[in-house]
């Protein structure tokens, strides 16, 4: 969900975002200066895989410190909510949610998906999600974004597929190269949370944030628990 906020003068006065992507198998945190006419990355930080728990808060401080700012001059938390593994998503929002809650920060959560087809500069994109299926976003003239988890079933079903994909990874790329030989395939190096601030920026400028109440990870996968037990329909996210 979706909060429209009068923050405008907050972020005028706090023009700093915070970026923070942990849900790939590696990740990042950035710093962007953000005004009415542009916005400026200063710095990133990249994070190790399956470290997460450990390091993100340090290379938090440690990005505030070298940019000489501290949270009080942050206006906005910029959180990818996925998909990608269930540890990642939720490292990374629930920092954005103890950030926001703990120095009363707005947060923008951003799709990666969404993040890598504009790093792409097409309106679809894959991610590797295992067992032989991809995390797509897939925008057609004739069919509005939406984002899935697709194996051969959905392949199929998706007529006519789009003419371009954004792919980062083997694995999504080698799938819809067999799957869909005619699509052209963009790629791209994995998107960070630098590319994450830049999709948040128009966002941000409206002041359209999250509520923090209602914030949940952007999944797509059931869990093990739930594969393994009763089915249940294929989650399909419109966006």
């Amino acid at each position: 969900m979706v909060m429209q906020v009068d923050s405008s003068q907050q972020f005028q006065a706090r023009p700093f975002a915070l970026g923070i992507d942990t849900c790939g198998p590696t990740g990042s945190v950035s710093l962007a200066r953000i005004n009415e006419r542009e916005s400026e990355t200063l710095g990133q930080i990249e994070l190790e895989g399956r470290t997460y728990s450990a390091t993100l808060f340090t290379a938090i401080e440690e990005l505030l410190k070298r940019s000489g700012i501290t949270l009080k001059n942050i206006g906005c938390i910029v959180a990818v909510s996925g998909p990608g593994s269930f540890t990642g998503v939720r490292i990374s929002l629930s920092a954005a949610k103890g950030l926001s809650e703990g120095a009363s920060i707005p947060v923008v959560a951003v799709s990666r998906l969404e993040v890598l087809a504009l790093k792409a500069g097409v309106a679809s994109a894959a991610l590797d999600a295992h067992r032989h299926e991809v995390f797509l976003r897939i925008q057609t003239a004739s069919l509005p974004a939406l984002e899935l988890l697709a194996g051969a079933a959905e392949f199929a079903s998706i007529l006519p597929p789009p003419s371009q994909i954004a792919v980062c990874d083997d694995a999504a790329a080698a799938l819809l190269a067999s799957a869909w030989p005619q699509a052209e395939l963009i790629r791209v190096l994995p998107p960070t949370a630098a590319d994450a601030i830049e999709l948040a920026v128009p966002r941000i400028r409206a002041a359209e944030f999250a509520d923090i109440a209602l914030l949940d990870g952007h999944y797509l996968r059931r869990s093990d628990a739930e594969i393994f037990g009763e089915p249940t329909p294929a989650a399909v996210h419109p966006t």
